[in-house]
């Protein structure tokens, strides 16, 4: 059976063998307390690198037992996301997590041409999956962080990671919308343009998985009601399963109404890398957090 709720990944990851999250550093309340919610609750074995002083003394305040956590001492931010990447590439963890660093410290170790995770030709993305009251299923959607104005290249991988991750919540053949601001073929529009390669690539066989259409506005993307008033024939409209947005903006106001206006919470994943690279704001609540470390620990290899 697909999942359904974000809840429902937590109790997927408790049923299988623990991964090993490696956070960089890990010297901060909000990252330690929950990596620790994600170890007591069996979804991932934690490792906390950064200043050990710092994080026995946070641990102390938080309640929490350092012994539960393998502790590494690197004491520059810098060098412990160096360090962090090292130790998933030499095979120590399966999750990379961000901590009390900069985002792009931590994304310019991600990005190491020597020394990063990065393969040849790969491209970094992120990937949303966000639980909306009055929507009957999850929304995976992106890219809203990483890719400011995804080109076509970009927007095709953008879509083989959504449906990637919908297939790991058991969805065997996600419906992908290609998202503009309309659903009529209008060529002087790029999102327009680009979403309808895609989706005949998708038609032909060169991206697989998945029904994708496009272009395909927001309200019949998600909406059957709009549908049947505009008439709209797709075997992807009103029944949505990925939003593949043309822009950052758009994706990133998406998320931030869907969360701050209407109460929904997500998980959230930088995808594209050798491993799932988990990338938290403080802005994001408690339960945000622990659904993004459980979707990396579903997704993880």
């Amino acid at each position: 059976m697909p999942i359904t709720k974000l809840e429902q990944i937590v109790e997927t990851v408790k049923s299988r063998p623990r991964k090993r999250l490696i956070a960089a550093w890990a010297n901060d309340s909000h990252t330690i307390a929950a990596v620790g919610q994600a170890v007591s609750l069996g979804l991932v074995e934690g490792t906390l690198v950064g200043d050990e002083a710092t994080i026995r003394s946070v641990c102390k305040s938080e309640g929490l037992d350092p012994a539960v956590f393998t502790i590494v001492h690197e004491a520059a931010d810098a060098k412990a996301a160096a360090r962090a990447v090292a130790m998933v590439n030499a095979g120590e963890g399966q999750i990379l997590m961000k901590g009390l660093l900069s985002s792009d410290k931590y994304m310019r170790a991600i990005l190491d041409k020597e020394k990063g995770l990065m393969d040849q030709g790969a491209i970094l993305s992120h990937v949303t999956v966000i639980e909306v009251e009055r929507y009957p299923k999850l929304i995976v959607c992106g890219d809203v962080a990483v890719l400011p104005a995804p080109e076509l290249k970009e927007k095709i991988a953008i879509t083989r990671y959504q449906i990637a991750v919908a297939h790991a919540l058991g969805i065997e053949q996600p419906k992908v919308a290609i998202i503009a601001a309309t659903e009529q073929m209008l060529y002087k529009m790029q999102a327009c343009v680009d979403a309808a390669i895609i989706a005949k690539m998708a038609d032909r066989g060169d991206i697989k998985g998945a029904l994708v259409d496009g272009p395909l506005a927001l309200d019949v993307a998600v909406d059957p009601e709009a549908v049947a008033i505009k008439g709209l024939k797709s075997t992807v409209a009103g029944d949505a399963d990925c939003l593949v947005f043309p822009n950052i903006e758009s994706g990133n106001v998406f998320y931030k109404t869907c969360t701050k206006l209407a109460g929904a919470e997500l998980a959230g994943l930088v995808v594209g890398a050798r491993v799932p690279c988990v990338l938290t704001s403080r802005g994001d609540t408690a339960k945000s957090k622990l659904y993004s470390i459980a979707l990396a620990a579903l997704t993880a290899r």
